[in-house]
């Protein structure tokens, strides 16, 4: 039987290994057996706490640690300040155990064990301090960020949106009518002692909220795709877009599939819907969500939405949905780390590649046909600047309608879209 590693180890290796690279290694989370739940609250709770973990740091140590040491050290800081189901005792031994089985370890797991027995004999003061920091610091966002929607919704909204960035995610079901009544649902549910709470923002569609520590694939109907795991806000692009029986719709970058699942449920398996991306992986995900949501007659195939021509030839379609990559600043609750992502650079790289996208699928509509641009992000230059821009310089296209998510104000994640119609 293999030996059980430390769990604390396990969350900061992976957490120094986001600090080297920034790039949030999901996938590895996502294979992780051991600890599951434990490392996952570690590892996300640190990421989204990086502001007031550094800050901390920056006031009780002269010198900056090497990256794992300095990983550990805030493994231990969160379960001390913020996770309060912790012993205290097993937060400090069990993380400077962590840092003496390093290499040059002594040393660090010296220091880790004085700031740690610190921080607990001062959490209250830490947290008193803390209290009276900066928006940004207290809430644990860049200032970058901080000050765009300060300037942009005001700052007591900018203040809430950072609120709800940092409360845990809620698992929302979308019931799949097509395939299961929904009162039947809700009863299957409840027979298997799962109490769900209907989502407010339930209107055509039904959106349940799971109880907190529910696995999905333990929910009844998930093998039979009674449901999808989806936020409420995904509706509104849907909606604009308004996909008929009879129709071509193309949706232009689909994985994991949920919108693509919505649309097939609104043409009632008449017509053609394809669903497009352009990695393998994520096709893999389509294919899977494909076979369980019984959507067999869906196409789905492989291809850039910056060059989709080559991949369609003179096919054209009544309505495409373009879900764009963005910088993910409405679903920051669900993805902690792309907060610490986003600078002016990236803004730049991002809207330029959403213009060509934007561009590029146009060119696929009919005559009179629509096309849905939407995004999860709350940034103007993503969403509203960026779609009025476009039609100045398409005057062959008519912006008919927006809708936005704002998530303090909707309890959904954030969301924008756009429908823009071929004259």
């Amino acid at each position: 039987m293999p030996i059980k590693k430390n769990s604390r180890l396990i969350a900061a290796e992976i957490i120094a290994e986001w600090l080297a690279d920034q790039r949030f290694p999901d996938r590895r989370l996502a294979r992780l057996q051991q600890d599951h739940a434990f490392v996952l609250e570690m590892v996300n709770g640190v990421v989204r706490n990086r502001q007031i973990l550094q800050w901390i740091e920056n006031q009780w140590l002269k010198n900056e640690p090497a990256c794992l040491f300095k990983a550990i050290l805030w493994v231990g800081l969160y379960q001390l300040l913020f996770m309060e189901n912790t012993e205290q005792y097993a937060a400090i031994n069990e993380t400077v155990n962590a840092a003496k089985g390093q290499s040059n370890g002594a040393g660090a797991a010296k220091m880790i064990n004085a700031v740690l027995r610190r921080a607990q004999r001062e959490k209250e003061q830490i947290l008193t301090d803390l209290a009276r920091q900066p928006a940004f610091v207290r809430l644990s966002h860049p200032k970058f960020l901080m000050d765009r929607w300060t300037a942009q919704y005001g700052e007591d909204d900018a203040n809430r949106l950072a609120e709800w960035n940092n409360e845990p995610p809620s698992t929302i079901l979308r019931i799949e009518q097509t395939a299961v009544d929904a009162a039947e649902f809700i009863d299957r549910l409840r027979a298997a002692g799962i109490e769900p709470l209907m989502h407010p923002y339930s209107d055509r569609e039904i959106f349940l909220v799971l109880p907190r520590g529910v696995a999905v694939r333990n929910v009844p109907g998930y093998a039979e795709g009674w449901f999808t795991v989806q936020d409420p806000a995904t509706s509104i692009s849907v909606d604009l877009l308004a996909p008929r029986p009879g129709e071509t719709v193309l949706d232009a970058c689909a994985a994991p599939g949920g919108k693509t699942a919505m649309m097939a449920g609104r043409m009632k398996r008449r017509g053609e819907l394809v669903a497009m991306d352009l990695h393998e992986d994520r096709i893999d995900v389509l294919k899977e969500n494909q076979q369980r949501l019984n959507l067999d007659w869906i196409e789905i195939i492989k291809g850039d939405a910056r060059n989709p021509s080559g991949m369609f030839g003179e096919r054209r379609f009544d309505a495409i949905l373009l879900d764009v990559p963005c910088l993910n600043t409405g679903v920051l609750r669900r993805r902690a780390d792309a907060r610490w992502r986003i600078d002016a650079e990236r803004i730049a790289t991002i809207t330029t590649l959403q213009r060509d996208m934007l561009t590029a699928c146009s060119a696929l509509l009919k005559e009179k046909g629509r096309m849905v641009y939407s995004t999860c992000s709350l940034e103007a230059e993503e969403n509203e600047d960026l779609v009025a821009g476009w039609v100045r310089d398409h005057p062959e296209f008519r912006l008919l309608k927006t809708g936005k998510a704002f998530p303090p104000d909707s309890g959904t994640d954030g969301a924008f879209a756009a429908l823009l119609r071929k004259k």
